[in-house]
């Protein structure tokens, strides 16, 4: 018996939000610099939804969204996260790579801001972060090969 999760229906990640101030500019971030497929590009009551996602990952998608999308939150509150959003505080996505120095390259050249040069950290991993063009920290992951220094945590290559 697995002790380490729930008995019941399986759950598996669809859906992570990520708030973005220019949808044109996320596009073109997400799409033309990170290779990720548009899979929806929604307008409703003046606001708009991307949906991208990875090629090797049919059943997960980002959906960019803009600051405060909630239809019920009070204009103090939309401009709050707006404010939050560029000091780029609100939220970050971790993606794994197979090669984090070529990813590191390619998002550089965009002009991105970097956060973190590739580094190998003690976790198991070799990482990289970047902000978005809305601020978002991403951060690249590259799981290190069995036998690399650095693999031994108790987290494994998925950090904690």
């Amino acid at each position: 018996m697995d002790t380490n999760r729930a008995q019941g229906p399986d759950i598996k990640l669809s859906q992570c939000f990520l708030a973005v101030d220019d949808h044109d500019k996320a596009l073109a971030f997400y799409r033309d610099v990170l290779g990720m497929e548009v899979r929806g590009d929604v307008g409703f009551e003046g606001m708009r939804w991307v949906t991208v996602g990875s090629p090797l990952q049919p059943d997960v998608e980002i959906v960019l969204e803009p600051p405060g999308a909630d239809p019920d939150i009070s204009p103090a509150d939309r401009e709050t996260i707006a404010q939050l959003l560029a000091k780029g505080v609100l939220r970050g996505v971790n993606f794994t790579t197979d090669d984090c120095d070529a990813l590191y390259s390619r998002v550089e050249a965009s002009g991105a801001d970097v956060l973190q040069e590739p580094m190998d950290q003690p976790y198991g991993v070799r990482d990289c972060a970047f902000r978005d063009p809305a601020g978002n920290m991403l951060r690249f992951m590259e799981p290190r090969k069995s036998g690399q220094a650095g693999t031994s945590s108790k987290y494994g290559a998925q950090g904690g």
